[in-house]
């Protein structure tokens, strides 16, 4: 069962938190990102890049040691502000295009990962896991929470509706135009309740942040180790994490960009496809699939339309009878010789947001030779891979919501 709990969130106070709120960092152009840095001193990007202050980019120990100094800089200014008693914390998102996300930030169980109650999608890189066991070791918190969906719940329901009722704690609107609110719950009553709701969960699913929950599960082994009189209940042996039910998430594919050919003509590869799918050339005519197993492909200014030939391709899984999968399988792997998807750099991927004319132009301006597009996955089919126990290629899921640092942060 899963094992959720409260904890005392380091957070900003009211007054500065639309100022703290940072997306990613790698999510901001080196332009946006510089103007933040320059005009907002309270960014939580300023944690996060502490070089800025010497006007130069520190790397690795270094720079670890440099945002746990900055983020102890603006607990002593007064920036930040720590709870008094354990809470949960209802979390609404309002985008701009009126889509709603609400659910529970908490702190989850590594256990509950090892054990696979926590069920993953998604590999994750070795060498992505080292570094960041050694950032979190250093810094000693996590402030962005990784997004953990449930199967919907009346119960949960009934009490989020309810605790938004009353006034938020914070209510504040991005420059994306999206508003965020948080209302913490402390009241003992409420902790149990939600407590045993979570409780009585067989799974939970990880939608996004699979590399920062297994690099907290490692560190929780290595702290075990080191620490002599360890429990269980340390905070190291928890994450953050924010819970949305099932019917909340919102997923989106990535579609794929190839530098080149591999050495094929454009009619050479074509032929090659042909054997493997019903092609369609649609000249300028915009395409997106409307069905599994359908795909997009622009190449030398025109739109194709490739229907998988049921002939060419056996699904034995959940696995394989994946879009993504199924490109990789077929095209890059075999034809293109793009065997690591996560490394290569004749791969590239760009989110569903963006759509097929960023794909489009991308190849028009020679920075790519053919770009590829799909529908996106379905909870389902997330969920049915997870079970039975599969990872899904690198950027098969853009998933939101996006959450943003430093609104709550977890010490460990």
């Amino acid at each position: 069962m899963a094992k959720i709990i409260p904890f005392k969130a380091v957070r900003p106070t009211r007054d500065k938190v639309s100022l703290i709120a940072a997306r990613s960092y790698d999510s901001y152009t080196n332009e946006q990102r510089e103007a933040r840095l320059r005009d907002n001193p309270f960014s939580f990007l300023h944690v996060v890049y502490p070089g800025y202050k010497y006007s130069q980019v520190i790397e690795g120990e270094k720079r670890y040691k440099l945002v746990r100094n900055r983020y102890q800089e603006f607990k002593e200014d007064g920036v930040f502000m720590q709870e008094e008693v354990p809470s949960f914390y209802v979390y609404k998102i309002l985008n701009h295009e009126g889509v709603e996300f609400n659910g529970i930030v908490a702190a989850a169980s590594t256990q509950d990962y090892e054990k696979d109650i926590i069920k993953k999608h998604e590999d994750t890189l070795q060498y992505k896991e080292e570094v960041f066991v050694k950032y979190l070791k250093t810094v000693g918190f996590n402030a962005e929470p990784v997004l953990l969906t449930y199967p919907d719940n009346d119960a949960l329901a009934i009490i989020i509706k309810s605790v938004m009722q009353t006034r938020a704690e914070y209510e504040f609107t991005t420059t994306h135009r999206d508003t965020h609110y948080l209302w913490p719950v402390s009241q003992s009553a409420l902790v149990t309740e939600i407590s045993e709701v979570f409780e009585g969960m067989p799974t939970l699913y990880i939608a996004d942040g699979h590399h920062r929950s297994s690099s907290s599960c490692l560190l929780s082994k290595i702290l075990q180790q080191e620490n002599k009189h360890h429990t269980g209940e340390e905070p190291y042996n928890y994450f953050m994490s924010f819970l949305i039910p099932e019917s909340d998430l919102k997923i989106f594919e990535f579609n794929r960009l190839i530098k080149d050919l591999n050495g094929w003509s454009k009619e050479e590869f074509l032929i090659q496809l042909d054997s493997l799918f019903r092609i369609e050339n649609r000249a300028q005519n915009f395409y997106k699939p409307s069905k599994k197993h359908h795909f997009s492909m622009y190449l030398d200014g025109d739109f194709y339309s490739l229907y998988l030939r049921k002939d060419s391709y056996e699904i034995e899984n959940a696995l394989d009878g994946l879009d993504s999968q199924i490109l990789y399988k077929l095209i890059f792997d075999p034809i293109l010789g793009i065997k690591d998807l996560r490394n290569d750099t004749r791969i590239a991927y760009a989110d569903g947001k963006k759509d097929m004319a960023y794909v489009k132009t991308a190849v028009d301006n020679k920075d790519f030779a053919v770009g590829f597009g799909m529908l996106p996955v379905t909870t389902q089919e997330m969920k049915k891979i997870a079970n039975e126990g599969l990872k899904m290629p690198p950027k098969s899921t853009y998933i939101e919501p996006k959450l943003r640092s430093g609104i709550t942060i977890y010490e460990f």
